[in-house]
């Protein structure tokens, strides 16, 4: 179970900072369109980008994961509120945040024996 979540996590990381940040430093128009969208000024595109980085690191660091998932969802948190706010499709933009928010809880709960403990399967 345990390399199982070290491979969720390292998925999730390498698609937060390729898919997410990476694009958001490089000015790319996917990031900037989507910060036009949901009504967000392009100044701070590299500031959010670098939240995500850092969160990513948080996460993936076994002493601060857990205050990384925490982050993360947080942030996660944010991108759904701005999309529900001007109505972005549900499944494909306003959701995701939850998608990708339950696969950083689950990697972490592979993970680690202690969270497992915490919120075991079954009794």
């Amino acid at each position: 179970m345990k390399i199982a979540g070290w491979v969720l996590s390292g998925l999730i990381g390498l698609f937060l900072v390729i898919v997410s940040a990476a694009p958001k430093f490089m000015g790319i128009a996917a990031a900037t369109d989507a910060m036009a969208v949901v009504g967000w000024p392009i100044k701070y595109l590299v500031l959010i980008g670098c939240i995500e980085v850092g969160c990513v690191i948080l996460f993936l660091i076994p002493r601060t994961a857990l205050l990384g998932a925490v982050l993360t969802t947080g942030l996660l948190g944010g991108a759904l509120a701005a999309n529900l706010r001007v109505d972005n499709p549900l499944f494909s933009h306003t959701l995701f945040s939850i998608y990708l928010g339950v696969a950083v809880w689950v990697a972490l709960w592979l993970r680690e024996e202690k969270l497992r403990e915490v919120f075991p399967l079954v009794k």
